[in-house]
């Protein structure tokens, strides 16, 4: 069943009568596939029945951390296994940028957990002060702070001209039923100060390119059918339609508070009329990822 919200938009209750449409599903991982403590089973459902048809999936997130850690947060919180084929992170895309500058001391903005993204890599950890460059992967303390807490460092950083490589261009992320500040917020707020930020995932083009890339190997041949899914209109939509993609927004996510009722609902004139207010229009909008 489907509405129409503009000349744009469309919105679906499941993906079963679109699904024939696509070859390969860009899916994003927070907000769609799970909350940050569990994962969502009609989502996974949905997706694992695409496969079932011969679709391929591939996960693209903003996560700065490399695939393989993915995949296992993915399988504490009861993921499934068989929706999807391969992951791609920004974090895979960060550690070329950090080869890129291989033997340079670099400043780690971010918690230990996201450590990962610098292993086995020739990228001496350093101070602020002795750095060439600077990795953000995220908050030191995002259940507590802000990017307002970093305004005397990123001065710092600007003072010295130093690039800042983004791991995770997300301005927020769910856990749970609260927002919390990703890298992307620092790396704004550096822009802001005339800061030079290098951007490693959503919406940004080598993201794309690679998600794509594995896809084709997985086909045997590039895929031209690509549906991209996701619940954040600045990474989401807007990087899928400057990859020329169709794109689904899930707006039981991150924009939940704009995009819905009171009611939890879509009301296609509430949402047409905030997603006008947006520099892209999704080809399709549904409450949350469901067959």
């Amino acid at each position: 069943m489907t509405s129409i919200i503009d000349k744009a938009t469309q919105t679906i209750t499941g993906i079963a009568g679109i699904a024939d449409r696509y070859d390969v599903l860009l899916c994003d991982v927070w907000g769609v596939l799970h909350d940050g403590i569990a994962a969502f089973p009609e989502a996974g459902d949905a997706l694992a029945r695409f496969r079932a048809q011969g679709g391929t999936v591939v996960l693209l997130t903003n996560a700065p951390r490399p695939h393989g850690v993915i995949r296992v947060l993915l399988e504490r919180m009861n993921a499934r296994r068989d929706a999807y084929d391969a992951i791609v992170t920004s974090g895979d895309v960060t550690r070329g940028e950090i080869a890129a500058r291989a033997g340079q001391p670099v400043y780690h903005l971010g918690p230990e957990r996201d450590l990962p993204v610098f292993e086995g890599l020739d990228a001496p950890l350093t101070t602020l002060e002795e750095a060439a460059y600077v990795v953000c992967t995220g908050l030191f303390d995002d259940d507590n702070e802000t990017p307002a807490d970093y305004a005397e460092s990123l001065q710092a950083m600007a003072a010295r001209q130093l690039p800042m490589v983004c791991a995770n261009p997300d301005l927020v992320v769910e856990r749970g039923d609260q927002l919390l500040y990703c890298a992307g917020a620092i790396a704004d707020a550096y822009e802001k100060i005339s800061g030079h930020a290098i951007y490693a995932g959503k919406p940004h083009a080598p993201i794309y390119k690679r998600a794509i890339d594995i896809a084709a190997s997985l086909r045997g041949s590039p895929p031209k059918r690509v549906l991209a899914i996701g619940d954040a209109m600045r990474t989401d939509i807007v990087g899928a339609a400057d990859a020329g993609f169709d794109s689904l927004f899930v707006a039981r996510g991150i924009h939940a508070n704009e995009a819905l009722d009171a009611q939890g609902n879509i009301d296609d004139g509430q949402l047409g009329d905030w997603l006008a207010a947006h520099p892209a229009a999704p080809t399709m909008a549904i409450e949350r990822l469901v067959w």
